[in-house]
């Protein structure tokens, strides 16, 4: 096969490994969720890993977002414009998603100061707004992705073989950085995610191979996060 002969079912492929990262995001947003949720109700959450995962959700969730506006929708917006432009109806929902992940990104920077100064006055307004905020997203998400999907699973396999690798840019700048931990942790739990393996395909060798290392490490965070 020539540098430019595209596989057969490249498009449902590629369309199965955003849908692993649409899983990954989603339950990592119903893991915060959940997290805070019980913090709020006073069980033993670690805080400092509840900071970083946080942070790791918010960060992957805006750089998916990124990469859908500049990679993604333009490849599909030359080529189906009238139907991709049903995802329009989706800017209200991004700008409410946006804003709550400005809000617990608020939260966490209170709790990481609570802890380096030893304080206790916010912790309770902290948990409460934590705990909307982070129920907001997972909400929000799974919202947004009822929509993107559907249609999402039409356009894929009809792309064209000139416009494949950029679709294929634009998946794959889709998966979230750093984290790799929560990344095959999410890929893998509490089921392997569908998609999976073509996601692993296009991680660094350094991370498939210590995918041992990086599950246990995941499991560890899930105890932490009183959710192991």
């Amino acid at each position: 096969m020539s540098a430019t002969q595209v596989p057969v079912g490249e498009g449902t492929r590629l369309f199965e490994q955003l849908l692993a990262v649409h899983g990954v995001m989603t339950r990592g947003a119903g893991l915060v969720a959940h997290s805070f949720t019980r913090l709020a109700g006073g069980s033993a959450v670690d805080t400092k890993t509840l900071v970083s995962t946080v942070q790791w959700l918010v960060d992957s969730l805006r750089h998916h977002h990124l990469s859908e506006e500049e990679l993604l929708w333009p490849v599909l917006r030359e080529r189906f414009r009238e139907r991709v432009r049903r995802l329009d109806r989706l800017s209200e929902q991004n700008e409410a998603l946006e804003k709550e992940l400005d809000e617990l990104e608020s939260v966490i920077g209170r709790i990481a100061e609570e802890r380096r100064v030893g304080g206790s006055v916010g912790w309770g307004h902290a948990m409460k707004e934590g705990t909307r905020a982070s129920h907001r997203i997972r909400d929000l998400l799974a919202g947004r992705l009822a929509v993107e999907e559907p249609l999402l699973r039409g356009l894929f396999p009809a792309v064209s073989d000139e416009d494949v690798v950029r679709l294929r840019r634009a998946v794959t700048e889709c998966v979230p950085r750093g984290g790799p931990h929560l990344v095959v942790g999410f890929l893998e739990h509490p089921e392997p995610v569908s998609g999976r393996d073509h996601v692993y395909a296009g991680l660094p060798p350094s991370v498939r191979w210590t995918r041992g290392v990086l599950l246990s490490r995941f499991r560890t965070t899930l105890r932490a996060l009183a959710a192991g």
